[in-house]
């Protein structure tokens, strides 16, 4: 079998598996998905088991897992901000402008997103708490409004492997 048919029955059975509920699983589950992920590239490259895996991650510019949920959560967000999410998200996602007392603030005026506070585990991975929070640590040239849904995706995508693989 080829490279390339390979690499799309592992894109089809595989990856596409690692990508379904993964940011509901990533805080339980996060090494045995990123072990998945290993698997499938090591299937796909031919890379042996005692040779090290990141520089085949990088040539199939495969996000790790956990840049993969920050990748599907931040893009929820974009969709949020202009206004293409359904709207009991978009509620969540709340400009520091829209508060009052808080549209003077620098914060305010730069883009971010009210992070509502909570006191647990729990509520801090929910939606409403992480997703504005993944999105105001993204450098201010993502959060620009002129970006396309695809030109969004590219730079994120680009800034997240950029930043990934120097955990």
């Amino acid at each position: 079998m080829t490279r390339e048919a390979l690499h799309s029955l592992i894109q089809a059975f595989v990856r596409c598996r690692l990508d379904y509920c993964n940011s509901a699983l990533a805080g339980v589950y996060l090494q045995k998905l990123q072990s998945v992920q290993k698997m499938a590239a090591r299937m796909v490259s031919g890379v042996r088991q005692s040779e090290h895996i990141t520089p085949v991650l990088e040539d199939l510019l495969w996000l790790p897992v956990s840049q993969q949920v920050v990748f599907k959560t931040t893009l929820m967000v974009w969709k949020c901000v202009h206004g293409v999410a359904p709207a009991y998200l978009s509620d969540l996602c709340v400009p520091a402008t829209a508060i009052s007392g808080r549209q003077h603030l620098r914060s305010a005026a730069n883009g971010t997103l009210q992070v509502p506070r909570t006191r647990t585990a729990t509520g801090q991975s929910s939606f409403a708490v992480n997703g504005p929070a993944t999105w105001n640590r993204l450098p201010p040239a993502l959060w620009s409004p002129d970006l396309s849904e695809s030109a969004f995706k590219r730079a994120l995508k680009t800034h997240l492997f950029l930043t990934g693989w120097r955990h």
